[in-house]
């Protein structure tokens, strides 16, 4: 218990740290798990079932915001395996050439480097509001690829194969109007996090080993089979606290897997210096399948990393005697090193892109992804970025006084819902500088901000000002301090979620009170 009790404050500390000197605070709990490394301490089995939950609700959150189709393109399945086949082939002629590994050894460490880090891409996506973006999509369908691959090369290489009775686990898709109406008949309370808890971690992840899959894919897929529930949102957000406390568990261990000597940290370095050079590959590779620089840029970085589960294929490459210990270790600093660097830089993507845009752009094929085209507003007066509740309720107003309004969103499944109850609703990107820039706001008078990140925020507002929007820019805040940030950057009026609430709440029932039968309501007749 004082164990725990020590890593928690020691992780707490350094994670604090980091945040307040501007790097997300992973970066601070792999820190953590380092220094606790080299002053003697060492993961347990305690810390590896936390870590273990922690991958597995996160990766079942992941799932409740994705679609299958969005998983089943060309620039998705094609890219994956392109990319790993490109990475692997010369990576294995690297180090046949500067290490003494044997063929099979080598392919293994190559293998183990192709992947990209599941985890952290989905942690910094889904921080940014970016799952569902054409982007987020197209690197977690890629980041799935490469998982479903991973369990291949375990089964072929002597890890333990999948039962001849692992097709069963589609059945769960049959099972999806059950699941659905077990969802329906949990409330909003703690039910809610217990049957969540319940799909990722046992019916998700138990299951799927027992056929000797890999846990996390199970729970990506439960969470896949009620992505399209009403509540799949209510769901992912009861489990958030829940699934971000237990993740400090996983990086902690990550940390914890070997401290760097002064060699291992020289040669784990030079294996990063490759990771630009793996987001290149990506980069092009995504611009051949016609998308657009942007989407290709911002793709390419949050996959611009190494993968935990290159580790588990490191760990059966030293079961059967294939690699060293001392592998194991590097490849444990490699990866650490590498969320290091992938956090902050995918934090940045947006101003690194805005950054070098020009030149980017060059790169582009002429002929589009249908995903990827630009949106025309056509005669609106007033657009609206965020078509969830809130933006929603301002869009049905606004129609109903007669104004011609346009909704935005980057979720598709929102998008299609909204267009079949007979709502102008597209999608969109706010964090698109290329998006803003390049539309006709010819005739808008408003662009309302109904969006829940804060950066998404700043960055539309930004742009907006920068291609000469002279209307009005509004936007919804949750917290009192996000107010100055966006006058700063050309917000005309803020309005918090919770300012006028309870005189909303009162006018309302004001207003039923008052149209009661006489007699009824004795203080207002």
């Amino acid at each position: 218990m004082l164990t725990a009790t020590v890593w928690l404050t020691f992780a707490f500390g350094i994670g604090l740290l980091t945040r307040l000197i501007g790097l997300p605070p992973l970066v601070g709990y792999l820190a953590a798990g380092f220094v606790l490394s080299a002053n003697g301490h060492e993961s347990n089995l305690i810390l590896e079932e936390v870590a273990h939950a922690g991958v597995l609700l996160l990766l079942f959150s992941v799932g409740l915001k994705l679609r299958i189709k969005s998983l089943l393109r060309v620039e998705v399945l094609a890219g994956a395996l392109l990319h790993m086949g490109i990475t692997v082939a010369l990576l294995l002629v690297l180090l046949l050439t500067v290490t003494e590994l044997s063929f099979n050894a080598a392919l293994l460490v190559a293998a183990a480097l192709s992947f990209s880090s599941t985890v952290v891409a989905a942690k910094m996506l889904e921080s940014k509001g970016e799952l569902r973006a054409f982007h987020g999509r197209v690197a977690i369908g890629i980041l799935v690829t490469q998982d479903l691959v991973a369990v291949a090369i375990l089964s072929m290489a002597g890890g333990s194969a999948p039962s001849p009775w692992a097709f069963l686990v589609l059945g769960f898709f049959l099972l999806r109007p059950l699941l659905h109406w077990l969802l329906d008949l949990s409330g909003h309370g703690e039910l809610v996090v217990l049957y969540g808890l319940m799909l990722a971690l046992v019916i998700g992840g138990s299951s799927f080993s027992e056929f000797g899959l890999s846990s996390e894919l199970g729970a990506l897929m439960l969470g896949v089979i009620l992505a399209d529930h009403k509540r799949a949102a209510e769901l992912a957000n009861s489990l958030w606290g829940l699934k971000e406390i237990l993740l400090v568990g996983f990086f902690l261990q990550i940390g914890l897997s070997g401290h760097p000597t002064l060699p291992m940290l020289e040669q784990a370095t030079w294996l990063n210096l490759l990771l630009p050079l793996k987001a290149l590959l990506f980069f092009f590779l995504l611009l051949l399948f016609r998308l657009r620089a942007r989407s290709s840029f911002l793709t390419s970085v949050a996959l611009a990393s190494y993968s935990e589960f290159g580790l588990i294929v490191a760990a059966l490459g030293v079961k059967n005697g294939w690699l060293s210990q001392e592998w194991l270790v590097l490849l444990a600093v490699t990866v650490a090193l590498s969320f290091t660097l992938s956090a902050p830089l995918s934090r940045y993507a947006h101003p690194i892109y805005a950054r070098f845009e020009r030149f980017l752009h060059r790169f582009e094929s002429a002929k589009r992804h249908p995903d990827d085209e630009p949106i025309k507003l056509g005669n609106s007066h007033v657009v609206i970025m965020g078509m969830g509740r809130v933006g929603t309720g301002a869009y049905d107003e606004l129609t109903g006084a007669g104004l011609r309004v346009m909704g935005l969103d980057s979720d598709p499944g929102k998008v299609e819902r909204h267009q079949r109850e007979g709502r102008r609703v597209l999608y969109a990107d706010a964090e698109d500088p290329g998006f803003w820039s390049n539309l006709d706001l010819t005739g808008v008078d408003a662009v309302l901000f109904a969006l829940p990140d804060q950066n998404a925020k700043l960055m539309g507002a930004r742009q907006l000002r920068a291609a000469n929007y002279h209307g009005q820019i509004s936007a919804t805040v949750l917290y009192p301090e996000e107010t100055e940030p966006l006058r700063k950057a050309g917000a005309d009026v803020i309005h918090n979620y919770y300012d006028g609430v309870g005189a909303g709440f009162a006018r309302l029932s004001l207003k039923e009170l008052e149209s009661a039968p006489a007699g009824e309501t004795g203080h207002l007749t």
